[in-house]
């Protein structure tokens, strides 16, 4: 298995381009101190929708666009309750992930009339970079959302580091108390960060329904958004950091995949981004533990 032929690396970035889109939300999220854990019910409440507006309208990118706005709107029901009624988030967040699983399933079998999964020849997936008329080695056969989620994550870095709002926001995170003597209004910030992360999910979900695939099964997050979780924990506040995290379990899945050709069972080979993502998580516990004694 070479990985340095096109055909991997496009399935690692196929792979990881809907864990670095929710991964980013839950980053500037984290920066704002608001630890989210409500990706995975965003990301597949992302995908639904998707699939739901390309459905309607014939049109991928309306698709993108419903789910984006929806997802930001979900994601209110966490903003609401955590940041102006002051619930625990942890507990909000939970409950958001149980509804996006049940309400999905339901609504599906409302909509489109049938339980499990949903194709059809009609319904629009995104068009490649290729089929734009774009010739970019490695890029060619994915979806335009792939490259655009690498230039989110440059774009977040500089806007944390090189702008008042992104160094208003760190500084809200690092102590909340201060930030809010100095008169900035702690609430807002918060609530714009929580209702980003949802548009960036649905972002995720329109990629990972109609740009990996085309179509819609029940919990076909399939746990990518506690991976970005996971991302946001391994990385910090820092965004490249937090790509490389996502990068390790795009390279995972791909392997899955490659190894499935060769004989290893199926189960085996999905849990494997997993086990590596659990592994690299114990991995950076242990040294966080380490790093005081070290220091002492």
């Amino acid at each position: 298995m070479n990985i340095l032929e096109a055909s991997f690396l496009s399935a690692v970035l196929t792979a990881m381009t809907p864990v670095v889109l929710a991964a980013l939300g839950g980053l500037i999220c984290q920066v704002a101190g608001v630890f989210n854990i409500a990706l995975e019910g965003q990301l597949l409440w992302g995908a639904f929708t998707a699939v739901v507006f390309s459905h309607l309208t014939g049109s991928a990118w309306a698709g993108v666009a419903g789910a984006m706005i929806v997802t930001l709107l979900y994601a209110a029901v966490l903003s609401l309750a955590s940041v102006t009624f002051r619930a625990d988030p942890i507990v909000v967040a939970v409950g958001t992930n149980l509804l996006a699983l049940g309400l999905t399933a339901f609504l599906m079998r409302q909509i489109f009339g049938s339980g499990g999964t949903y194709s059809s020849p009609d319904l629009a997936g995104l068009p490649t970079i290729a089929e734009l008329g774009l010739d970019v080695p490695v890029l060619g056969p994915q979806s335009p959302l792939v490259p655009l989620a690498l230039v989110l994550v440059a774009a977040v870095a500089w806007w944390l580091r090189r702008t008042r709002s992104g160094l208003r926001l760190r500084g809200i995170g690092q102590h909340q108390a201060a930030a809010a003597a100095l008169g900035l209004k702690v609430g807002v910030y918060r609530h714009g960060v929580v209702l980003a992360a949802g548009a960036l999910c649905g972002l995720a979900g329109a990629q990972l329904a109609l740009g990996n695939v085309t179509l819609f099964s029940e919990g076909m997050s399939a746990g990518r958004g506690w991976v970005a979780v996971v991302a946001v924990m391994l990385g910090g506040v820092l965004p490249w950091r937090v790509l490389l995290a996502c990068l390790l379990f795009g390279v995972a899945e791909a392997v899955g995949f490659r190894l499935q050709g060769v004989g290893l069972p199926q189960q085996a080979a999905d849990s494997a981004p997993y086990v590596i993502t659990l592994f690299a998580l114990i991995l950076a516990g242990v040294a966080a533990r380490r790093r005081p004694k070290e220091v002492s």
